[in-house]
């Protein structure tokens, strides 16, 4: 069968088409992402610290626990710290109902801290001791280092604390960068708040002495458009270092 002079543009045209769709699907299919950019530089080394620190891996935690400004509905005035102590965060409240939100590891049951303090001490790579009620808890692990561990890459603290205080006493509780980079997003800590190295830096540089410190350990009912924290990707390894 003969094929018009009219006809054949025609197919040449859709056999065309057909392969620009082809050529299409495949440019849209979807590629292989790496670490995105951004935490991969705010997570990164740290070579000028006093103690240098190494990239912190943040494989092993659920994006939502990463640093990120997000929307946050409260009464409480800009400046303030806010410990969402079940959802797991810690938010530096801003003006415009915003705030600057970091994921934190937080007390095991029985061992939280709840109500209101103020950062009476910032130190930088802080000394570490162990509270009596640690050493009589787990006399084995803490008893040795009763007399306290001198700052470095081992030490619990991390790089930064900040001391919660309430009526001029220190209340034991801290805010602290942490070994185990896993355990943000988890309750496994003796009773403090832990968040990642470059956090814990990055709060350290933004917040006066003085300021105030709400640690809500029920679900706070003006945060409601909030996602709660699933269960967080990641476990302890054997022989994990010293937690607090």
């Amino acid at each position: 069968m003969c094929v018009s002079r009219l006809a054949q543009p025609l197919t040449l045209l859709l056999v065309l088409a057909a392969l620009a769709g082809c050529a299409t699907s495949t440019a849209q299919q979807p590629r292989p992402r790496g670490p995105d950019h951004y935490y991969a530089t705010i997570y990164g080394p740290m070579p000028d610290e006093m103690f240098p620190l190494p990239a912190t891996d943040i494989s092993k935690v659920d994006p939502r626990f990463l640093r990120q400004q997000a929307p946050y509905v409260t009464h409480e005035p800009p400046g303030t710290i806010v410990i969402d102590t079940p959802n797991k965060y810690l938010y530096l409240v801003q003006n415009g109902g915003m705030a600057l939100r970091y994921g934190i590891g937080v007390g095991k049951a029985g061992l939280e801290f709840a109500g209101e303090a103020h950062i009476g001490r910032k130190a930088v790579w802080p000394r570490w001791i162990p509270t009596s009620d640690m050493v009589a808890r787990e006399p084995e692990r803490y008893g040795p280092l009763a007399g306290g561990m001198d700052p470095g890459p081992t030490n619990p603290l991390g790089p930064r604390a900040l001391y919660l205080y309430q009526d001029g006493k220190d209340t034991l509780f801290r805010i602290h960068g942490t070994t185990e980079a896993w355990s943000i997003g988890q309750a496994v800590s003796s009773g403090c708040i832990r968040m990642f190295n470059p956090d814990i830096i990055d709060l350290y540089n933004r917040v006066p002495e003085g300021t105030r410190v709400v640690v809500i350990q029920a679900e706070p009912p003006m945060s409601a458009a909030m996602p709660p924290a699933d269960a967080p990707i990641g476990t302890a390894a054997a022989g994990a270092p010293l937690s607090f």
